[in-house]
């Protein structure tokens, strides 16, 4: 690991002239009447977003929120590799790497990172504190582009383990959610004598079987869970169908035009329906600057491939038993079966929200701040 450097993001004005000058110049497709939501991202509420990114959003305002976090840049495993670092004023926190998702990036966190590090301000108390790593995936944003295959969701938590260790972080937690929900347990597998508990939210593989015989290991009402949640996965799957099997094709278009990355995005970040979910809604502010530094990084492409090569990793089948403490948080809308997930986890906290969403540190961060905390207090107590 290279000697981390700090970092600043600075887009030139150039770039955001062009990103204007393009939305602009959208060629909008036709859509059919009344077609709301039923195939995919509603036009009407696509070209409101876009008018709303050329005309209110402020790109600068949310570049100097990034930057008042201190951040820095290395290089891991020939990667270069950005990442978030923010000591806790307690001497004694817990050091902890978040991972982030799809289609997401390090600014889903900026609303958890000081209540984490410094509860005290937050009328939390001290011995809950973390020292706070958050790495940009490989491939996304500041961490991309990937310049070779096999960036995998194993090879990336051999990178965070390889990271925490050169920070001087032998003994560490892991908290992730979407494809952070992978990668966090994959680094406790990989490293179960560092990894001291894995929190996770948006728990993506313990919501459907991998085999039938999994189905015999369930309760009937989990079995009547994940039936329903198959159907409906198989409705909403096309996106991960396409970057698992032919993401440079769609490289092209997302790296072309930003209404048609900020589309293709959407089919996650509105949590789908936005006018009828019960789901909190994700802050439009959140969703175009996460949006905006994929376009401004060129790394919608790049960042699609990561669903390729996680099939690399086995994606779709069982992982072996993780031997590392877990716990998991479901929000309004996830779909974790405790069932499934104890057959690749050691669960040993279990909670449930009525409301937040698939984005829980956009969507309901007080609550998933609460949660952390309590699953590593609970550690520190045994």
């Amino acid at each position: 690991m290279r000697t981390p450097e700090p970092f600043r993001v600075d887009i030139p004005q150039a770039d955001l002239d062009d990103l204007d000058h393009r939305l602009a110049r959208t060629r909008w497709p036709d859509e059919l009447p009344d077609a709301g939501w039923a195939y995919g991202v509603n036009r009407e509420y696509l070209v409101d977003l876009v008018d709303y990114w050329r005309t209110g959003y402020d790109w600068r305002r949310h570049e100097a929120r990034l930057n008042s976090f201190p951040q820095f840049t290395t290089t891991v495993d020939g990667q270069n590799l950005h990442f978030l670092h923010v000591r806790s004023p307690e001497p004694d926190a817990t050091p902890l790497v978040i991972t982030h998702g799809w289609p997401s990036t390090v600014y889903d966190f900026v609303d958890i990172i000081g209540p984490l590090t410094d509860p005290a301000s937050y009328g939390g108390d001290p011995a809950d504190a973390f020292h706070v790593v958050a790495p940009s995936v490989p491939g996304f944003g500041f961490s991309g582009p990937t310049r070779e295959s096999g960036w995998g969701t194993n090879r990336i938590a051999r990178a965070w383990d390889e990271l925490m260790r050169g920070l001087g972080y032998p003994r560490y937690g892991a908290q992730g959610g979407d494809f952070g929900s992978i990668v966090s347990p994959a680094l406790g597998r990989i490293a179960p004598d560092r990894v001291i508990g894995v929190h996770l939210n948006a728990l993506v593989d313990a919501a459907t079987t991998i085999d039938p015989g999994e189905l015999e290991k369930l309760t009937e009402a989990e079995r009547d869970v994940v039936r329903q949640q198959e159907a409906w996965w198989y409705e909403h799957s096309g996106y991960a169908t396409q970057m698992s099997t032919r993401p440079q094709t769609l490289a092209y278009a997302l790296n072309d035009s930003p209404a048609g990355q900020l589309a293709w995005n959407l089919e996650w970040l509105v949590d789908w329906d936005p006018t009828t979910s019960a789901k909190t809604p994700i802050d439009r502010d959140a969703i175009l600057t996460n949006v905006s530094i994929f376009w401004l990084t060129g790394t919608a492409g790049s960042a699609a491939r990561l669903y390729r090569e996680a099939g690399g990793d086995g994606w779709g089948a069982r992982p072996e038993p993780s031997p590392v403490p877990t716990g998991v948080v479901n929000f309004l809308g996830d779909g974790a079966i405790r069932g499934l997930a104890e057959l690749a986890n050691r669960i040993t906290h279990w909670s449930e929200y009525d409301r937040g969403g698939h984005f829980a540190a956009l969507q309901a961060p007080a609550e998933l701040v609460t949660d952390i905390r309590a699953f590593f207090r609970a550690l520190a107590t045994r």
